[in-house]
This record gives C-alpha cells, structure tokens and sequence, in this order.
C-alpha cells in the first residue's frame, strides 16, 4: 500500500471525530473496567445497582452483599403502616385473599398460614432448575426491590435474605410457569419456598440441591418466619424476567463488541476493503452505533501507530474489483443497530432492577410525622399493577431479534469463506487435500443450524397474552418465555461467532506468509494458544467450544480494548485504500 499521507479526512476532522467518539463512546472502552466492580463487599440501596454490578455480584459468589443503613428506616417505616392496618382495617394484599379471592376478608388469627398457603400454592414451575448465577440474580434483584422501603416487609426477613445469599445457599427454581404478571409468581415462590426451609437450596459445600431445611440447618441459617403480607411481598415482581436478561444484556455486551474483530478478521481473509468505513458515510447516517463500529474497524484494520493497512490489504491493492459484498461493506450498517438496541435494553433494564415491583405499594410520608402517615393509611398503601412485565419483556424481545441478526450476518461471512467459488483463492472448507479432508464443511452447517434455530426463537413472546386466575389476569406479558429464549439466542450467537473465528483464523494460516494488522495477529495468537490449525480432519466440537469460550469470557474484547485505548487518533481511511 502507498503510504500517501492524501486522506479522505483532514487531520483536524480525524482530531474532532475521536474527541466526538470517546464523549459519545466513551463508556464502550471504560464501562468494563474491572478496577471499578467490587471485589469484597458491596451494599444494595435499592437504588443504584447496575446491569454490570449485579452480573458481577451473580458470578463472584465470594463478594459479601450487605444493606446500605440509608435503607433502614424507610422499611421500618413501611412496615409499621402495614402493621396498623392489621389491627384496624382491610386491605387487599394485607389481611385478603389474593386475584379472584381479593374480596374475601381473612382473620387476623390466620395471616401467618395466609403468608404460606400463598407461597405453597404457588410455588407450581415445572421444567430444569435455572442456572445458579441466574439464581443468585434473581435473589440479589428481590433484595434490592424490596430495600426500596414499598413493600411494607419486616427488615429481619430481608436480612435473612441477605444471610443466605453471601452463603451461596440458593433456592431451586424451575424455569417454567411464569406468565409475567402478576409478576413472576411461580419463581419467586420457589425462591421464596427455599427461604422458608421447604423445596430444595443448593448446598454451596456438597455442589448440589439438597433439602432446603437440612441446607439451612448445615449453614447456621434460620428458615424466615412470614408475618401480615409478606408472603406476597416476596414474590410480586418481574425479577426472574430481569435475572435472565442482565445475563442476556451483558453477555450480548461483550459479543457485539467482538463481532467487529471477528467480522474484521473476515474481511482481511477475503481482501475486502475499508473504504466502506469512511467516517464521511457515516456522519451522513449519524446512527450512534453505525459510527461506532464503522470506527472500530477503520481502527481495527490498520497499524494503531504507523496508520499504515496490512500486509494483505496491500496484496491486493488495485485488484479492480469496485466493492464487497454486503457481509463485509455493512457491518457498520448490521452492527450498528445490535449496538444501539443494546444500549436501549440496557437504559430500561437499568430502571426495572431499581424500581418498585410489589403490590399494593407502601408509601410513608417523610415530610408527615408517624402519627400522621399511620392516621392517613388508606392514602399510604396503593393498588397498581408495577407487577406487569410488559417493559422487561419487550426489552427481551428487542434484544433477541437485534442480537440474531450477529448471526445472521455472520454465518454468511463463514459461508463465503469456506466456499472456493467467492473466497479469493482460498481452498474450498479452509483445508488442504479436499475429498479426503472435509474441513470446515460442518463448522459452518454448524453456524446455520444454529442460525436458523435463532429465526425461531426471536418470534415475540411478549406480543401473546392469555387471561389467568379466572380473567382477573385478564392480559399477561409473557415475558419470562422472553427472556429465557432471548438467553438462548445469546448463546448460539456465541457459538456461531465462534464458528467464523475459527475459519477466520484458519484462512490465515492459508494466507501465509502474509499478515494481518497487529492487533488481528494478537486476536488470532489468543484463538491459536487454545486450537491448532486443521491440517488434516480432526474432532473439531471441542474447538468450537473453546473459542466460544474466548468469546464469552471477552478475551477478544480485551485485546481490542488495549488498541483501542492506545490510539492517539482515529486512522482516516486513504485515497490509496482501494481494491
């Protein structure tokens, strides 16, 4: 390649757009920094818990949860409403039944069998127990609810909470049987069941579910004692909806990032171009996430230092041929938008984990004295339906559809490598001695069974509803289903990238002695330190899952965030880069 110093962009433009991209950005480079996340303890609020601390939290079982003292006497003072009405009056959710039943007045004498019939009855899921960092959010996301200080709970049973939780002694919890409204009943009744000392809790010293009475007993827990409304207390809200999708949102966090490695990795193995990235096109399509990736491969597919393009590019040089197919020239265009559905998924997300899900709702007067928010009761405790899961859901639902579409667009760019017919010479499935070698014939029929499971998958749940609890229920979310395909989807995202890396890195062998851009060649050294090239026909499942592993554990990521952070300005696209 000429190292002509005509660029597309002025130096002073190049300066503007890096400013503009670390202001707008910024966060895509700081937002994961590990030196920020808790490393020992960290107190819930009720308030402030983010996407990425609560994952954090749910994968790090060492670090201690404690309650912020701020908390304490707002769940006091909640509490002592409820206690009032008890001895005064009724109050749906406090001293009647529940849904059809919410007419029928319950004796002060029975509130306490109330509090476990309730979560007996409804502790009904059915299918595998979800995965236990699924559980520990879900547990950690109730806790934070309820330190709000509107759900009228005595402040001992979410300190009892609290106790198992930093023992990692975690109720089983099926993952079916959730409508998503009124909240999601069935599993926060068996995450509730657990607490009691009934069902099963996983026992953190033997690694297995075992009887949830015995578990707390080996732990020095004591199983919670119910009192007036704190059996529904527990287990009104859109929690398991919300557990699954920070661990959707984070892990599609970390695989759109790396999909702009990976599909750049791609591009050098096809002798695709970056002219498509010109920071001109895309200002004059001002998506935030379009101009995002666009930079991240302009950056991704030159020297950070010299600015210079790659060995390979400059093979090509002057080749003649105009443009690349749309795999390759759109990913700012496909990426682009999987970035800024993320970042919408996680505005809401944000919001839902510190919001007020319960009903009805306490709500103590600060500017009032006691006497005066205890005389004024009717007014203090609210009926609504925050319970409903119609915003997590749709978020689950948007994210599912924006996150396949890093499949879709990947497996054809694994297709077009593998295929000798559009490949630029490379030998046909990425391996030599074709007939008796088959190479990567079935890692891509791999990518596109898994591609075409996700079409599937990404259908809404949420667009259903059906009427339960005789019509009480009379529209529901559907958003637990949501939520947990939307994991789904995430993962075979996960595996399909993995899929196109691997051939990626593969077509780069079969380059040589050609190279790619330092910071592909740190990306493509990682893959290689756990997977050898394909000389000849080998099992191959086991390296899919190993850079599938690289994936989920953001390696990539981390080598792409290093470059990133050393550049001192966003490398203009040339004249001179050109086919």
């Amino acid at each position: 390649m000429s190292s002509s110093l005509t660029s597309i962009s002025n130096k002073s433009a190049n300066v503007h757009l890096l400013q503009s991209f670390h202001r707008s950005h910024g966060n895509d480079i700081s937002a994961d920094n590990h030196s920020d996340l808790p490393t020992s303890e960290y107190a819930l609020n009720g308030e402030s818990l983010t996407p990425q601390v609560l994952y954090h939290l749910a994968h790090n079982s060492n670090i201690k949860v404690t309650i912020d003292p701020n908390c304490m006497e707002r769940i006091n003072n909640a509490r002592k409403i409820v206690d009032h009405i008890v001895e005064n009056t009724v109050i749906y959710g406090v001293n009647t039944g529940f849904g059809l039943f919410s007419h029928t007045n319950i004796e002060t004498s029975k509130l306490e069998e109330l509090q476990y019939n309730l979560i007996r009855s409804h502790a009904t899921g059915v299918g595998s127990p979800i995965p236990l960092p699924i559980s520990r959010i879900l547990l950690i996301l109730r806790i934070n609810v309820l330190l709000r200080g509107n759900s009228g709970i005595r402040l001992e049973i979410i300190q009892s909470m609290v106790e198992a939780l930093n023992k990692n002694c975690i109720s089983l919890i099926p993952e079916k049987g959730s409508v998503g409204a009124s909240g999601d009943l069935a599993p926060l009744s068996h995450l509730a069941l657990g607490l009691l000392g009934e069902g099963k809790m996983w026992n953190p010293t033997e690694e297995e579910f075992q009887s949830a009475a015995y578990v707390l007993e080996k732990h020095g827990l004591q199983p919670i004692k119910l009192s007036a409304k704190e059996g529904l207390s527990l287990i009104n809200g859109t929690q398991f909806i919300c557990a699954y999708g920070i661990e959707a949102l984070q892990r599609a966090k970390l695989l759109v990032k790396q999909a702009d490695a990976i599909g750049a990795l791609t591009l050098e193995n096809l002798l695709g171009s970056r002219r498509a990235f010109d920071p001109r096109i895309h200002m004059a399509r001002p998506h935030n996430g379009q101009q995002l990736v666009a930079w991240r491969l302009r950056n991704l597919l030159v020297d950070a230092e010299s600015g210079e393009t790659s060995e390979m590019n400059q093979s090509h040089n002057s080749c003649g041929r105009v443009q690349d197919s749309y795999t390759l020239r759109c990913m700012p265009q496909v990426h682009g938008v999987v970035n800024d559905t993320i970042k919408f998924v996680d505005g809401i997300l944000s919001t839902e984990i510190n919001s007020s899900t319960d009903n009805p709702m306490v709500f103590y007067d600060d500017e009032l004295s006691e006497e005066e928010n205890i005389n004024s009761f009717y007014s203090r405790i609210v009926s609504g339906g925050n319970f409903h899961g119609e915003y997590p859901g749709k978020m689950m639902d948007y994210l599912a559809i924006a996150v396949h579409e890093l499949a879709n667009i990947s497996e054809r760019r694994t297709a077009r490598l593998i295929d000798n017919t559009c490949n630029e010479g490379l030998p046909a499935f990425l391996v030599r001695q074709g007939g008796l070698n088959s190479g990567f014939m079935l890692v891509h029929c791999t990518a596109a069974a898994l591609t075409s499971e996700n079409k599937v998958l990404v259908h809404p749940a949420s667009s259903d509803t059906l009427p339960t609890s005789a019509n009480k229920e009379d529209h529901v979310s559907m958003s637990a289903y949501a939520a947990r395909k939307a994991l789904t989807v995430v993962e075979n995202v996960e595996h399909v990238l993995a899929c196109e890396l691997m051939a990626a890195c593969q077509a780069l062998d079969l380059r040589r002695p050609l190279r790619t851009t330092p910071v592909l060649e740190e990306i493509y050294n990682t893959v290689r330190e756990k997977v050898e090239p394909i000389v000849k026909d080998r099992y191959l499942a086991p390296d899919i899952e190993a850079i599938r592993d690289l994936i989920r554990d953001g390696a990539i990521w981390k080598i792409m965030k290093k470059h990133f952070s050393n550049l001192t300005q966003d490398h203009p696209v040339r004249v001179t880069d050109e086919h």
